[in-house]
């Protein structure tokens, strides 16, 4: 399934945004906000002035500015939960199964999602503590996928390391290829990249 069908699937069933609705626009913008000057220094009026409303208008949407950005935080996680459950459901081997969920991520964090991305590992503390249970539910469901694939590789013998920590490991990995992975200036692909990973881990 392509990525669009997949979004477009999770609109119809009212998991994520229509990036087209006022919703949509407001997280969107909400994501860049958040990343560029952080949860706290982004007031209502930003936000606001943003998708060119009044400040009253955004609480037809949300009832708070913590409400938007667990929104955001939400509506990232489900995304790329289902994308990278295709990907995974594309493949048979689990060295594909992992190639398939490194390029997903990789992909998440330096395309669509990737200002999202930032707020969700930055922005964590920001969240109450019922937001953060609830964000971390969803999250525990996004890393299942991980670390079922990689005992798979460890129960056949294709990964020497602790399943955690090796998801642990790759987590931190690709997160900071943000800060320096520029494909725009003719340097890796997003393939070569993912390619370049597993070089590393020995596939």
């Amino acid at each position: 399934m392509k990525h669009s069908d997949i979004f477009q699937a999770l609109i119809q069933d009212q998991l994520v945004s229509d990036p087209v609705s006022a919703r949509g626009r407001l997280l969107a913008e909400a994501a860049t906000l958040f990343r560029d000057k952080g949860y706290e220094r982004t007031t209502v009026r930003d936000l606001a002035a943003a998708v060119g409303i009044q400040s009253g208008s955004l609480f037809h949407h949300f009832r708070t500015k913590e409400e938007i950005l667990k929104a955001v935080m939400v509506e990232t996680i489900r995304l790329n939960t289902a994308v990278m459950r295709a990907a995974v459901e594309r493949e048979s081997a689990p060295e594909a199964k992992l190639r398939a969920l490194i390029h997903a991520e990789l992909e998440s964090i330096n395309g669509r999602t990737g200002e999202a991305m930032a707020v969700l590992v930055y922005e964590w503390r920001s969240l109450s503590e019922s937001s953060q249970e609830e964000v971390l539910a969803l999250r525990e469901v996004y890393e299942s996928l991980w670390l079922s694939v990689l005992q798979q590789l460890k129960d056949g013998g294709q990964l020497s390391s602790d399943v955690f920590i090796a998801r642990r490991m790759l987590t931190g990995a690709l997160s900071w290829t943000v800060t320096w992975y520029r494909p725009e200036r003719g340097g890796l692909t997003l393939d070569g990249l993912t390619d370049e990973v597993m070089a590393m881990l020995g596939f």
